[in-house]
């Protein structure tokens, strides 16, 4: 440990990402699509001009929000961009949830929250899933310096309906909730149509999942005029030009190929129903899941056993080393040939 380190960073237990592994694994641990982008993405790398690369972006991002307020049939005024939606999140703690009173999210849910909320110094309280595993948005108080959660949620896989995101806003309205749609695409529905009405909700994406774009970085924010005018605030005093020049025309073609989008939303939808299926078949207690991942478990074998014994035959997956979660694994969708693999692998474990 660095003397050289301030009080906080010592004091902080930093986010742990997916393995990326350096040798050839099947790789199902980090929720990427299977599939690649559009081949709009493509032509875009092909055709640009590599001397743009010398000026700077434009510090507002201004054809990409366009693109993303056409896509969610909102105004561009009413959207933020930064480098994957981690950035977007981190910015949007900063920015509204330094508060007095603590921070609410589920005691299960991305692993990333109470990270900021160290960093940040945030106070914040956990809310218990409910006896399904489900976020339990009854359960979230009124009095609190904001909201935040997943929805889908990671790495359970349950959705809320926009209804009843409704019904939180109309209780919660004095404070920041704001909701990570980072899954929605899978089967999700967005809250994205209700931030009109209630200018306390904040929706943050990704083009990270279901645009196939993990290795680009560019996620964004959804909310009302005043919402964005904080995120803009902090970002401008942190980074003024977070989307490059690459990285905007790329995302922009992928946006407007809504077939190509569409598609390969179906197509892992499809593999993941199937996958289900195989694995209760194998005694596998199976989470619902409106994701592009599993969340499962086997009442005989331990996760960190199965995980073991799937990795020796060159399959990944993810496995959380955390009380409530040692028995479960989460099994990211790839596609229908590994999908097979993991199934052949798991029937083998088990006639071992």
């Amino acid at each position: 440990m660095s003397r050289f380190w301030s009080p906080a960073v010592r004091a902080l237990t930093p986010y742990v990402p997916g393995e990326q592994p350096r040798e050839k694994l099947i790789k199902l641990n980090t929720n990427e699509n299977p599939y690649p982008p559009s081949p709009a993405v493509e032509a875009v790398l092909q055709r640009f001009a590599v001397d743009h690369l010398r000026l700077y972006p434009d510090p507002e991002s201004s054809a990409l929000r366009q693109a993303l307020a056409k896509t969610y049939g909102v105004e561009p005024e009413q959207v933020f961009v930064g480098n994957g939606s981690d950035e977007v999140l981190a910015l949007a703690f900063q920015t509204f949830f330094c508060q007095p009173k603590p921070l609410l999210m589920p005691a299960i849910s991305y692993s990333f929250y109470p990270v900021y909320c160290k960093l940040y110094d945030i106070a914040y309280r956990t809310v218990a899933l409910n006896d399904h595993w489900q976020i339990a948005l009854e359960a979230f108080d009124t009095d609190n310096g904001g909201v935040v959660f997943a929805n889908p949620n990671a790495p359970t896989g349950h959705g809320h309906p926009r209804q009843a995101i409704a019904r939180l806003l109309e209780r919660i309205t004095e404070s920041v909730v704001l909701v990570d749609e980072a899954y929605v695409d899978f089967g999700g529905e967005s809250a994205i149509p209700l931030v009109d009405e209630h200018p306390n909700l904040l929706v943050t994406g990704t083009l990270s999942k279901s645009r196939s774009l993990a290795g680009l970085r560019v996620g964004y924010a959804i909310g009302s005029r005043e919402l964005i005018e904080g995120l803009e605030r902090v970002k401008n005093s942190f980074n003024s030009y977070p989307i490059d020049t690459l990285a905007s025309d790329v995302a922009i073609a992928s946006l407007e190929d809504h077939e190509h989008f569409r598609a390969c939303c179906e197509r892992v939808v499809a593999t993941r129903e199937w996958t289900r299926q195989q694995l209760e078949a194998l005694g596998f207690e199976v989470l619902p899941s409106q994701t592009n991942f599993l969340f499962v478990r086997h009442p005989e074998r331990s996760g960190a056993m199965i995980f073991s014994e799937l990795r020796e035959r060159g399959i990944l997956v993810r496995h959380f080393d955390k009380d409530g979660l040692r028995d479960f694994l989460r099994i990211s969708i790839g596609t229908d040939d590994e999908m097979r693999s993991l199934i052949e692998a798991l029937q083998a474990t088990r006639q071992a």
